[in-house]
């Protein structure tokens, strides 16, 4: 396949902020990592956003905009566009060498069990504004076939991996790329089979919200409460028993499928620090569903710059953790990066999910091409 440029936006449940890449692909195993670049939502942004997900509970069609997602929407897809514009302006980049851009968009509803998703943004109007053919709508085409419509990270994980292989690197045989975001996401890979991922459970959102809702901050900067706390290990157990967990994958949440109302009784350590050690635990049950426990866990997302976490996640785990970085990979800009090689791949008409990782019937690809006019 053609080694193509593309550019990667996300934009994820932790509603930071646009995390923007550049990458260089055949949609296969060939992945040049260029340089990541990020808008920040500002707080009456991040607002706006929080308005949307509650308007967004009682969507029954995709194509619905009730209350406030309109105006999200409009949002949504401009700060993207000035995202990239920003990005190509600070590394000198044209935009006319990028062939494709790869557009998430903001999730505001995951319900795969009634076949639906919603991500807000309007590809269209991106690669107006743009000049530049923009691929979206990712999800929806799993989703109508069945599967959970996430995580599709998967198959850009493969490739990294492949690709450290093929340059000597010594991995063990199973090895798993844990993506800690608002929620959390693992890829299982052993040799040439196709990946097994799911959402693990919560990532950073319950704790997220809890420390804005205590101090007005809008995260535990380097996991600084949840060290100076104590876990409450009933409420840990408590969580645990959802459901969720005794399920096998292929399986994923909604960002609002938890809430952090059990530790609404505790200080604002104990609960950073029991919310905390919920993340991990549910990262460790996942490990009893698998034909063979990973050697090797390598985190990305916000949750690689939380040093109590990866501390709980490797006691939880029992075995090596590591950050992207640790392998020249990026934590922050790894989904930007997944969504410019989907992109690609979606020209390609390749797979995008696959039986493992969504529980789709076949390996399929997906996404919505719009090219320019």
């Amino acid at each position: 396949m053609p080694i193509l440029r593309a550019i990667g936006l996300m934009s994820g449940t932790s509603m930071d902020g646009v995390d923007v890449a550049l990458i260089e692909t055949d949609g296969v195993d060939h992945v040049v990592q260029g340089p990541p670049g990020f808008r920040p939502y500002s707080d009456a942004e991040r607002r706006l956003l929080r308005a949307a997900l509650s308007d967004a509970k009682g969507l029954v069609d995709a194509a619905d905009r009730p209350g406030i997602l309109p105006q999200a929407e409009a949002f949504v897809t401009r700060a993207h566009a000035q995202a990239v514009e920003q990005f190509c302006r600070e590394h000198g980049i044209a935009r006319e060498s990028v062939d494709v851009i790869g557009f998430h968009g903001q999730t505001v509803l995951h319900r795969p069990e009634i076949r639906l998703t919603v991500q807000i943004g309007d590809g269209e109007e991106l690669a107006e504004a743009l000049a530049r053919p923009v691929v979206y709508d990712f999800r929806s085409a799993d989703v109508a076939a069945g599967g959970q419509g996430a995580p599709l990270v998967p198959a850009y994980h493969r490739a990294l991996v492949m690709q450290a292989r093929a340059q000597g690197r010594d991995l063990p045989e199973v090895v798993a790329l844990l993506n800690v975001g608002g929620v959390s996401n693992a890829t299982i890979l052993e040799g040439d089979a196709d990946p097994i991922a799911c959402d693990t459970g919560p990532g950073n959102a319950l704790l997220d919200d809890f420390v804005l809702a205590r101090t007005g901050e809008p995260f535990d900067r380097d996991g600084a409460l949840a060290a100076a706390g104590q876990v409450d290990v009933t409420v840990v157990r408590t969580l645990l028993a959802h459901d969720f967990f005794a399920a096998a994958p292929p399986k994923s949440l909604d960002r609002n499928h938890f809430t952090n109302a059990a530790v609404s009784h505790l200080s604002t350590e104990d609960g950073a620090a029991t919310l905390t050690a919920f993340t991990a635990e549910a990262v460790a049950r996942l490990v009893p569903h698998l034909a063979r426990a990973p050697g090797l866990w390598v985190v990305c997302g916000g949750g690689a710059r939380n040093p109590t976490l990866l501390a709980m996640l490797a006691r939880a785990l029992g075995c090596d953790v590591k950050k992207a970085e640790d392998f020249g990979w990026s934590s922050d800009a790894m989904e930007a990066q997944a969504f410019a090689y989907l992109a690609v791949r979606s020209l390609h008409g390749a797979p995008l999910s696959f039986p493992g990782t969504t529980g789709v019937p076949v390996a399929m690809t997906g996404g919505v091409l719009c090219q320019l006019k």
